[in-house]
């Protein structure tokens, strides 16, 4: 698969204090690429970033390719055709995303505008095609209604229908199923995925639920403190996690058979990013880490098993524990 998708060495800094550094990760088309971590470790900030959507007081360096038209940089007039046309994006609220004085319908026909240029009846029948296809129930009767009048799962579905009003080659899932319980989070995973697989664009799914990335990805890059510290194959990385930190987020989520036992999380928290540790930046947190790694950072470098990792003491390959690893996969 050629790439859709290419991030070089991409640096962000807020009033001169770094927050991403020297991300590089490429999506191919049709792929679908997780990126898991704790809050703060620069997922979402990656993407706004290749997007040109951060604010003015931030400082982008490196280098963001759509088929090999660079983003980072240019002009306002080129880029809009670019978000939301080619590239997509949904936010983990919708609340806050869609209009509270519009109703749904005209704002999905607002995007049909802007990307296809449809009006009309023509923009009307294809919003109402779209929320079909979305799963919300009885579209024609609720293509009057306003945001407030869904609920958190059907508003969100009528975010994914506004983001494929453009039939982007790429769509962006910002942690789309956090606010959800966990019925409704597993109905839009199957949606994103059934879309994904019928549209055939490419899908990068960002969260901090390692069960639904397993579910609706193929690779996986994992984020700590504004850095790729391992990234692969879905299957192979949740199967033998090789980073303390990727290990530690597996500790860390509650077993659903057997006896209870008590959790085991990471001790501390994600580095302010005014006051990073010297040498690697998961050290202060890692019961592996030894004198070179409170010295030393470590490179993302390509391992003999096909991933990437960036630890100078990785844990050995041995198998996950198989019931936690299926339990995360299934």
């Amino acid at each position: 698969m050629s790439n859709l998708v290419e991030i070089h060495d991409l640096n962000v800094a807020f009033d001169g204090v770094p927050v991403l550094h020297g991300i590089d990760l490429h999506v191919a088309r049709g792929e679908a690429l997780g990126l898991v971590g704790e809050s703060g470790c620069g997922k979402s900030v990656t993407w706004l970033a290749a997007l040109g959507l951060l604010p003015t007081k931030a400082t982008v360096t490196g280098s963001v390719t759509l088929e090999q038209t660079e983003l980072l940089g240019a002009s306002r007039t080129a880029l809009e055709p670019v978000r939301g046309g080619r590239i997509a994006m949904i936010f983990q609220d919708p609340s806050s995303s869609l209009n509270p004085v519009i109703r749904v319908g005209r704002q999905i026909m607002e995007a049909l505008a802007l990307h296809r240029g449809l009006r009309g009846d023509a923009a009307r029948t294809e919003a109402l095609r779209l929320m079909d296809l979305v799963g919300i129930p009885d579209a024609k009767a609720r293509f009057k209604l306003y945001p407030h009048e869904f609920s958190g799962g059907q508003a969100q579905r009528i975010m994914i229908a506004m983001a494929l009003a453009g039939e982007p080659d790429l769509l962006i899932a910002d942690e789309p199923t956090t606010a959800l319980d966990a019925t409704i989070q597993a109905q839009i995973l199957d949606l994103l995925a059934k879309l994904r697989e019928e549209m055939g664009m490419a899908l990068v799914f960002i969260s901090h639920d390692l069960g639904a990335v397993a579910q609706v990805c193929e690779q996986v890059c994992v984020m700590y403190a504004g850095r790729i510290v391992e990234q692969g194959p879905v299957g192979q990385l949740f199967d033998r996690p090789r980073h303390p930190y990727t290990r530690g987020l597996f500790d860390a989520i509650p077993r659903l058979d057997g006896p209870r036992l008590p959790l085991i999380p990471i001790s501390g928290t994600v580095p302010d990013p005014r006051q990073m540790p010297t040498g690697c930046s998961f050290s202060p947190r890692c019961a592996h880490a030894r004198a070179f790694c409170h010295k030393e950072g470590p490179e993302l470098l390509p391992q003999r098993d096909g991933r990437s990792l960036a630890c100078a003491y990785p844990l050995p390959e041995a198998r996950a524990n198989a019931a936690e690893t299926a339990q995360v996969l299934s």
